[in-house]
């Protein structure tokens, strides 16, 4: 009976999906919202109803939809800084997306009103969403190892067999971008054109950054330390391959969050790094083909 619960379980999610999509954007958000609140440590559901988010019209590989709230600049500067900030690209990494809920709430701050936020607290539903929540989404592949970096075909098959033992957590897929979440992403960049993409994690408790920006001492209690490149990674294929700086923020616990001032202190400390440190200039989001030295962290 599991495959039998299984599949109408998935039939459901997509009934419900359908119907959420005839419905108005609030009544979607709500039946959406029933489903995601409870993985989601301190975010009730008036939280993320209040959320604004929206459909972007791409779906998980289950037909969940990924949502995103776009806020443009109170100040109605006519190039503004881009900002894409993302959460859950791990289902397994509850945190991850509930502090970008959390943060949500401040988007019109005093300094953060002066950029121009794309904000996807859920990339990975999925994961999120199974029965116990993974690391990987539905088709079991890892998305931070997805995305098409130079040389993935050779390289991202070889590091996980030999570095992580076939690890099924870190499947990278059968090719790059195999994956509805991984491809929307990187079509949103495209989009987009962010000046910096902010992405959360969890659970080692640092700050990484990959790309041409100044790091950051701390956020909160959060000190800069380097994890290591991989082949497929978000980090690595924005970073260094569409050089736009890549913030990775690793909380220091994937199921429990932060305390409420230091979850202030985080996103503080990261919009005034942004101010002082995030190039404007220039082109962003940009391919390029050259192949970095091998890393092997």
């Amino acid at each position: 009976m599991p495959r039998a619960s299984h599949l109408l379980a998935a039939a459901m999610l997509a009934l419900a999906c359908v119907a959420s999509q005839a419905a108005t954007p609030a009544a979607q958000l709500g039946e959406l919202c029933k489903q995601l609140t409870p993985r989601l440590p301190r975010i009730t559901q008036q939280t993320c109803e209040r959320s604004q988010l929206s459909a972007t019209g791409a779906v998980s590989r289950n037909g969940f939809p990924i949502l995103m709230r776009a806020v443009p600049p109170k100040t109605g500067k006519k190039d503004p800084l881009r900002v894409l900030l993302l959460g859950g690209i791990h289902g397994d990494e509850l945190t991850a997306a509930a502090i970008v809920f959390e943060w949500m709430q401040w988007l019109q701050g005093p300094q953060s009103q002066e950029f121009h936020w794309h904000v996807a607290p859920v990339v990975n539903p999925d994961g999120l969403l199974a029965a116990r929540p993974q690391r990987v989404n539905a088709n079991g592949v890892d998305l931070n190892r997805n995305f098409p970096t130079p040389g993935w075909e050779r390289d991202a098959r070889h590091y996980w067999v030999k570095t992580t033992g076939r690890d099924p957590r870190r499947f990278p897929g059968q090719a790059p971008l195999s994956e509805p979440e991984s491809r929307w992403l990187d079509q949103e960049i495209d989009r987009f054109r962010p000046h910096v993409i902010i992405s959360v994690h969890a659970p080692f408790g640092v700050l990484d950054l990959d790309g041409p920006a100044k790091a950051p001492r701390q956020f909160g209690k959060l000190f800069f330390n380097r994890v290591g490149v991989y082949p497929g990674s978000l980090g690595n294929y924005g970073g260094v391959h569409k050089n736009v700086p890549v913030i990775t923020i690793e909380l220091p616990n994937a199921l429990e969050m932060p305390d409420k001032a230091e979850t202030r202190r985080i996103w503080v400390d990261m919009i005034d790094w942004i101010v002082r440190s995030v190039p404007t200039h220039g082109k962003t989001a940009q391919r390029v083909s050259t192949r970095p030295e091998a890393n092997e962290h």
